[in-house]
């Protein structure tokens, strides 16, 4: 999707607040233990290049992402930290990962044969970590003889490099940690049996960090936390407390291109679903549900100029209108999406009106918004 460089809608990061959570999280870090930026998804939303390189300024040791790609991207980029795939990479890809120095993730023993072959027929060593489902019951290792067979492999195989184990907690964000207990004590099940040595075992995603959840963990996979928001992020719940201070660094910003009036018993948008009650003034915004910012916004409240205005009628696949307390100027600033997290229109309220977490709001914004990057705090 090509980037819109000649309208007036673009998503703004502040590389300040991004530099802050880091150096603000790893001051909360244990001696000797790491952090690796977690840049999946294009970052959440922000950019993953421009964000990775903040997070090597603010002393980030290495790299998560989600799929061979992304770290392709990164690599492509001169970046040349530690990268660790998290999902799971066709076996036929070990080949391309080793050649650019990427780990991935090891799920299964039956995964571990097929990347062998591409391995041996490549002459190519791959850093791997094993992946141990602990609870989550998405990717991993789960039963004991699979786990003590894949062991057995890799000690008598020279095509892999043990580099980590790690789990994903399901809850680390919840208040209520029965679960979250059962999953370390799964995990530490099978740091007993492991027969490797590797760099780095890891547990610690964001919310395990920043709630202090107590649980050894070499290296912390920083995620949301990067973007300045909190990991607990339920709709409509209040969020736990965070023992580190960080700052939102996304908001989504364009301008009036139109204000007219609509007379009493008119509609605005397609099917007509909101009526003007009276002669009203409306704007008119050039985002729309193309651009991530999804239907479901009907109604929610943006700030123009200097007044919160509610969105009426349906949002469209480009466009979208807001009720104006008087008549503004065309260009007058519109935040969608604000970065203070007190306003009513911050990422934690946008994303408690359409009923969602913060997360898929910020990443469901296309490529289709520029991103601009600026120094703010």
């Amino acid at each position: 999707m090509v980037p819109g460089i000649h309208r007036p809608a673009h998503v703004r990061v502040d590389l300040a607040a991004i530099r802050h959570n880091i150096k603000a999280e790893k001051s909360h870090l244990e001696p000797g233990q790491k952090l690796f930026a977690v840049v999946k998804a294009n970052a959440y939303g922000h950019g993953a290049v421009r964000v990775a390189r903040e997070a090597v300024k603010a002393g980030a040791s290495g790299f998560c992402v989600a799929i061979l790609d992304e770290a392709l991207e990164l690599r492509k980029a001169d970046l040349t930290q530690p990268i660790l795939v998290l999902g799971v990479t066709p076996p036929a890809c070990a080949g391309l990962a080793a050649a650019a120095d990427i780990s991935l993730t090891v799920p299964t023993l039956a995964w571990l044969k097929a990347a062998d072959q591409e391995l041996t027929a490549a002459n190519l060593r791959l850093k791997v970590h094993l992946a141990v489902d602990s609870g989550m019951n998405r990717i991993g290792f789960s039963e004991d003889a699979d786990f003590l067979a894949a062991n057995d492999f890799l000690q008598a195989n020279p095509h892999f490099d043990v580099e980590g184990m790690f789990t994903h907690f399901a809850s680390a964000d919840s208040s209520d940690d029965t679960y979250f207990k059962q999953q370390v004590a799964r995990f530490d099940h099978f740091k007993h049996l492991l027969k490797l040595k590797p760099q780095w075992i890891h547990v610690d995603n964001t919310a395990a960090s920043v709630y202090d959840k107590g649980v050894k963990s070499d290296l912390v996979r920083f995620g949301i936390g990067i973007y300045g928001l909190n990991p607990s992020a339920n709709p409509a719940s209040p969020e736990l407390p965070m023992k580190v201070k960080l700052k939102p660094a996304l908001s989504l910003e364009s301008e009036l291109v139109q204000v007219h009036t609509v007379v009493k018993g008119e509609g605005v948008g397609y099917g007509s679903t909101y009526l003007a009650e009276r002669d009203q003034v409306i704007g008119t915004v050039p985002l729309g549900y193309a651009d991530g910012f999804i239907r479901k916004f009907q109604g929610f409240t943006v700030k123009v100029g200097d007044c919160y205005c509610p969105i009426v009628g349906r949002i469209c696949m480009d466009q979208l209108m807001v009720r104006l307390p008087h008549a503004m100027p065309v260009g007058t600033k519109v935040v969608l999406i604000a970065n203070d997290p007190a306003a009513p229109n911050s990422i934690k309220k946008a994303a408690d009106y359409v009923d969602s977490i913060h997360y898929e709001v910020a990443c469901l914004l296309s490529d289709r918004l520029p991103r601009e990057y600026y120094e703010g705090l």
